[in-house]
């Protein structure tokens, strides 16, 4: 018997943005699908736009699992978590420690297909990923302050800061392209003015 997939249907129960109020709670399942389909789309923009030598479904794979260790460690908010180069350190090796374990949970011979998920490789893909996490915090602050929450106001300017300074434009195509729309209402969805 093996616990793997149990543990990680347990990311619906890891609430994001803990220190903050929010008037529309988020958990690690449904960032984890943002994130995914996000990095779906930059891959592909990558590919097809400024022809990158990747695999858009790779990428969407990684991006699924991208949290998949806060099953064992929760969602340590991010004050909390880069307040100190010293706590960034232990913050990797507990994250390196719950892949590790994680991975144990599967049988044997699905490890080696499954370690990269857990334990991602820098490079491109990752960065496409990191990308893809930080434009769905983004959207998180977004759609605080159309609530009238201006808890989110500073962390979007700071996350706003943190993309205008990736250097991928599929990344700044994304954001000019598909970012716009989440400030709409629904009827501005259902009925965009040309």
């Amino acid at each position: 018997m093996s616990s793997f997939f149990a543990y990680l249907s347990r990311l619906k129960l890891i609430s994001r943005w803990s220190l903050m109020r929010n008037t529309q709670p988020e958990n690690d399942a449904e960032h984890s699908l943002q994130v995914a389909m996000i990095a779906h789309a930059i891959a592909v923009l990558g590919r097809d736009r400024y022809g990158r030598s990747v695999d858009p479904e790779h990428v969407l794979s990684l991006a699924v699992y991208h949290d998949a260790t806060e099953v064992m460690t929760g969602d340590l908010p991010t004050p909390v978590k880069y307040y100190s180069d010293e706590l960034r350190g232990a913050y990797r090796r507990l994250e390196d420690l719950s892949a590790d374990r994680l991975l144990s949970l599967l049988p044997g011979d699905m490890r080696p297909s499954f370690a990269p998920y857990l334990k991602q490789a820098p490079g491109y893909e990752k960065d496409v990923v990191r990308a893809a996490d930080k434009i769905s915090a983004y959207i998180k602050c977004l759609e605080e302050q159309r609530a009238g929450n201006h808890e989110f106001d500073y962390a979007a300017d700071n996350i706003r800061r943190a993309l205008d300074a990736v250097d991928y434009p599929e990344v700044k195509d994304f954001m000019a392209e598909f970012l716009p729309a989440f400030r709409m209402t629904l009827d501005e969805l259902n009925h965009p003015t040309v």
